[in-house]
């Protein structure tokens, strides 16, 4: 993988907010980034069908299963995942990072 600039700001940027959305042209090393950066993280690809019909199914469960900090790939094919994830951010209590 190829040393970015933007590493050292979006590891700052983690410690600040919970959720950090990374964007930018296919191909790009997005996914690479984040899962270097987060390899501790739970991940998710909502390229896989399964995973989509998994939240289209049941979003709160499919959420509520995710017991640590994740990221989630390929998210703007789910978006509606947005309105509960915005539940769980709002929710002090709730320390898990996306």
């Amino acid at each position: 993988m190829y040393k970015r600039a933007i590493e050292r700001k979006i590891l700052e940027l983690s410690e600040s907010y919970r959720c950090i959305t990374l964007v930018g042209p296919r191909q790009s090393g997005k996914t690479t980034l984040s899962r270097t950066l987060f390899g501790g993280y739970e991940y998710f690809t909502f390229e896989s069908p399964d995973v989509r019909e998994m939240l289209d199914y049941d979003p709160r469960g499919f959420l509520a299963n995710i017991k640590e900090d994740a990221i989630f790939d390929e998210v703007q094919k789910v978006p509606k995942l947005f309105s509960y994830l915005q539940e769980i951010l709002d929710d002090k209590e709730d320390k898990r990072k996306f």
